[in-house]
């Protein structure tokens, strides 16, 4: 869907590039997560996808064309949910919605949307009323309401309570399902681990790493297993290695003789992986 080739972006006041020279791919149909600490060019970066931003230098290729040579008809087929939402605050939702689809030539069922993701008793109900998380909400089906081919969210479930997380997250992936692609920035690691099929982590403006999560898991990780186990009235652990796990002759003692409470691979969380290539934690 996108290959971006030693992109760079300097904003005109500033005296150094906030985006220093990266290359990645997002393939058609997958979601890929773009994480990083504040400050390093995540929205800098899906603002020059998006031609919000122009001057910049490196080459862009979107569905096999540089991206200089779309016209407004390239937001046909382009979401964008930003981090902070904003509304028309006096508008009522659905006014919100209405307003917003005017802007496109095709549109979703955003009633079905807007039911999907809790807020249809709510539509007529002024923007200015809504609580937090129904302003997220909102701003997701308006992200959606254009069927985009290419979606862009920032911070989709960010202040949500974990039942309308799940709710946005389901929605998210059934869009894949159907064909959809996602460009996902969060500092949420276990919405990554949900839903990213490869992510790309930034430090600086430059890419750290790029990978699955699973082989991030693998490559930071140890290759060692924990066992907890009861020995009487003691509860004890012990590590066994992984490459020989299958030959060690204690490690199948315990199994066939204790009583087992937990076992554990040591695989690194994204949370861990995210502090140790970026240097900053998910918190920041």
């Amino acid at each position: 869907m996108y290959q971006i080739n030693n992109l760079r972006f300097k904003y005109p006041k500033n005296r150094e590039d906030t985006i220093k020279g990266i290359s990645f791919q997002i393939q058609d149909g997958e979601i890929f997560g773009l994480l990083g600490p504040s400050g390093v060019g995540k929205s800098t970066t899906q603002k020059v996808l998006t031609k919000l931003l122009e001057r910049y230098e490196g080459e862009i290729i979107y569905k096999g064309k540089d991206l200089k040579s779309y016209d407004k008809s390239f937001y046909e087929e382009v979401g964008v949910g930003f981090e902070m939402p904003v509304h028309f605050s006096k508008l009522t939702a659905e006014e919100n919605i209405n307003f917003f689809k005017k802007l496109y030539r095709s549109n979703m069922d955003t009633d079905y949307l807007l039911k999907r993701v809790g807020l249809y008793e709510y539509k007529d109900k002024k923007v200015g009323e809504f609580s937090k998380g129904m302003k997220v909400r909102l701003n997701f089906v308006r992200a959606m309401l254009n069927n985009p081919k290419m979606l862009f969210l920032d911070e989709p479930t960010n202040g949500l309570d974990p039942h309308n997380a799940r709710i946005i997250k389901e929605i998210i992936k059934q869009y894949q399902e159907k064909g959809g692609t996602v460009l996902l920035t969060t500092h949420l690691m276990n919405d990554v681990d949900e839903l990213c099929d490869r992510v790309a982590f930034m430090a600086n403006g430059k890419i750290t790493e790029i990978d699955t999560p699973k082989d991030l898991k693998l490559k930071y990780g140890e290759r060692k297993v924990d066992v907890e186990y009861r020995e009487g009235e003691e509860i004890k652990k012990e590590s066994f290695n992984l490459d020989t796990l299958k030959r060690d002759e204690r490690f199948i003692d315990i199994i066939k003789t204790k009583d087992i409470l937990t076992i554990h691979s040591k695989e690194m969380t994204l949370d861990d992986i995210f502090i140790k290539v970026t240097g900053v934690s998910t918190d920041e």
